[in-house]
């Protein structure tokens, strides 16, 4: 039997199993490279070229967010987006983000009157701006990938993900007024309340400036500056708001632990599968056939929302990122299409595909926080996945969205 056909058979065979995606692309691969004959050796070597490839400010954003925009006509809506686009420019994961806020917005919002499908689904939808607004993980994957900067890549998906939240707020306030919804109305924060709110939320606002600003600034590359602020955060977190306390250390150093090596599975799996595809040539194979279809940039774009879409629903970033975007990008280059802008796109898809079942994994999370089913929650989703839709399709078709900010700074 076909090499190639035993390797995706054991692959589509274990996801149906249900088995996690880092397993069924590692062993998939390995019963691959048997199949091959081709040794053993090179999957040690293949898993850690694909990994060397180089929550607590929550609270504080909540506040200004609300008592800049709470009394508004679905004001914590409004705040649930904009503290969703504050915190996506420190954690670069939608998930995290989710988890992050979710725990602080969807009570909020449920007690407000929003009801607790629409909140979760809400947060679930702001929580994908995470891999957006930069800094991003899966913009750091694509540039290890395509070659393209980092820094270029992280500035081109600023306006972007603006327009993300601006269409999620839109779709929150049309549902709000299609339902009828009656929602609790807050006060109108004073003055006062919105300098103190500001103060207490510097801190954290700070951070993306850090985080951005050293590395538009070359003052630190994007690893060193996930450093600077691993240390800037725990200063705070320590000193400033004192939500941490030193006995707590321990166990946030064995969860980040824990989460990165879950990560870095999953990278280094997803490397190894990608080897392979391109080893035996499935990569140009499929490539080819890609760009006899795509003969014009229209079409080209068409195909490949529709191809990453369809991953999303079943792979996570970072493995569809290995797996597919060797596949477009030699199709990109053939039309003429900025790498840079493809990368915008991919990554948008991959951001709905957090939010759409059966993978989505920003809904388990806020599943989990409202305890409700996934059954309940997709129902609710369908709105903000049309909102964030029409938002792609205007980057799709129209790169200089993407492209404004790298352009005008000569990123």
């Amino acid at each position: 039997m076909d090499p190639t056909i035993i390797l995706f058979a054991v692959f589509l065979f274990l996801m149906l199993m249900n088995v996690p995606i880092a397993l069924c692309l590692g062993v998939s691969s390995i019963v691959g490279i048997i199949v091959m004959g081709v040794p053993l050796s090179v999957v040690p070597m293949q898993v850690y070229a694909g990994i060397g490839k180089a929550t607590l400010l929550a609270i504080p954003f909540f506040i200004l967010a609300d008592a800049l925009v709470g009394h508004k006509t679905g004001g914590l809506a409004i705040v649930c987006v904009i503290v969703s686009c504050f915190f996506a420019a420190i954690s670069g994961s939608g998930p995290a983000t989710v988890a992050a806020l979710g725990a602080v917005m969807i009570p909020a919002m449920i007690e407000a009157g929003y009801g607790t499908e629409n909140s979760a689904a809400l947060m679930s939808a702001s929580g994908s701006i995470g891999i957006i607004i930069p800094p991003s993980i899966p913009f750091v994957v694509y540039s290890g990938i395509s070659g393209v900067s980092v820094s270029r890549i992280f500035m081109a998906g600023i306006v972007p993900g603006i327009l993300m939240g601006v269409a999620l707020a839109i779709a929150a306030l049309i549902i709000l007024k299609k339902n009828h919804q009656k929602v609790v109305q807050q006060k109108k924060a004073s003055g006062a309340e919105r300098w103190a709110a500001f103060k207490d939320a510097l801190w954290g606002l700070l951070m993306p400036v850090i985080i951005l600003g050293g590395i538009y600034g070359g003052f630190f590359t994007p690893t060193e500056a996930a450093a600077v602020a691993a240390v800037y955060g725990l200063i705070v977190g320590l000193f400033v708001y004192r939500t941490i306390k030193l006995k707590d250390l321990f166990d946030i150093f064995k969860e980040a632990a824990i989460s990165s090596g879950g990560i870095m599975l999953i990278v280094g799996c997803a490397g190894l599968f990608a080897w392979l595809c391109q080893s035996e040539g499935i990569t140009r194979t499929v490539s080819a056939a890609l760009g006899g279809i795509a003969t014009n940039q229209f079409t080209f774009l068409i195909l490949v929302t529709i191809i990453f879409l369809i991953a999303g629903f079943f792979l996570e970033a970072t493995s569809a990122m290995y797996i597919l975007v060797p596949i477009v990008l030699p199709v990109a280059k053939a039309l003429g299409y900025d790498y840079t802008a493809l990368g915008v796109i991919i990554s948008m898809n991959m951001a709905i595909g957090q939010i759409t079942p059966p993978v989505g994994v920003n809904l388990y999370v806020a599943c989990n926080i409202s305890n409700i089913t996934l059954k309940e929650i997709s129902k609710k989703i369908v709105p903000y996945v049309i909102a964030l839709l029409i938002t792609l399709l205007l980057v799709s078709f129209i790169p200089s969205i993407a492209m404004f900010l790298p352009t005008i700074l000569h990123a």
